[in-house]
């Protein structure tokens, strides 16, 4: 197994750690945060989401830099976003953080794309992300650590703007699933060579 490949297998096995401290109520005390507590156990799960979603763009560039692109890593690294993105916004909606509407149509998006994926590589195709997608990841990642600080940075503002990078998330989201069928819908459409 190659680095990029151990890079994305770290964050993987980061995700249930991220999950238990979110998801367990962990009496460990609060940290003061511009003179509001938040619970330590999620700034810990703040940090390790953070450093997990900064681990993507490592393995991404050691694979392209060292010409390391493998079929695993292909399959593994959208694999292990999905699975962490989708746990930090599932979580959100359980600390009722973010809406569960939006984060149906955000985790909805992901599975329809996925599905896509699946069926161009069953016919040999790979489907790479296009800039739109790459930009509702980085504001997908913003809006996560956003909900999970509830706002406190910017609370003295008056300006909601986790809230805010959770809807520019949410219209990346929209816009990039719609661009990446159109692209790609002749997939969908071809007989299968079998």
């Amino acid at each position: 197994m190659n680095l990029p490949n151990k890079i994305t297998v770290s964050r993987i096995l980061l995700i249930p750690i991220f999950i238990l401290l979110l998801s367990y109520p962990f009496d460990w005390g609060s940290w003061e945060i511009a003179g509001t507590a938040l619970p330590v156990a999620q700034v810990i799960a703040l940090l390790i989401f953070a450093f997990a979603s900064a681990t993507d763009w490592l393995d991404g560039y050691y694979a392209r830099k060292y010409n390391l692109v493998t079929n695993l890593g292909k399959f593994l690294d959208p694999m292990a976003d999905k699975l962490l993105v989708s746990a930090a916004f599932i979580l959100l909606v359980a600390m009722e953080l973010a809406p569960a509407w939006v984060i149906i149509i955000i985790i909805s998006r992901e599975f329809a794309v996925t599905g896509l994926r699946l069926v161009a590589a069953g016919e040999g195709i790979v489907l790479a992300a296009g800039n739109l997608g790459k930009w509702k990841t980085l504001f997908q990642i913003l809006a996560i650590l956003a909900l999970l600080l509830e706002n406190i940075p910017f609370e003295n503002m008056g300006i909601p703007v986790a809230d805010i990078l959770l809807y520019i998330a949410l219209l990346f989201t929209i816009v990039s699933g719609v661009e990446y069928f159109v692209k790609n819908w002749h997939v969908m459409t071809e007989d299968s060579k079998k």
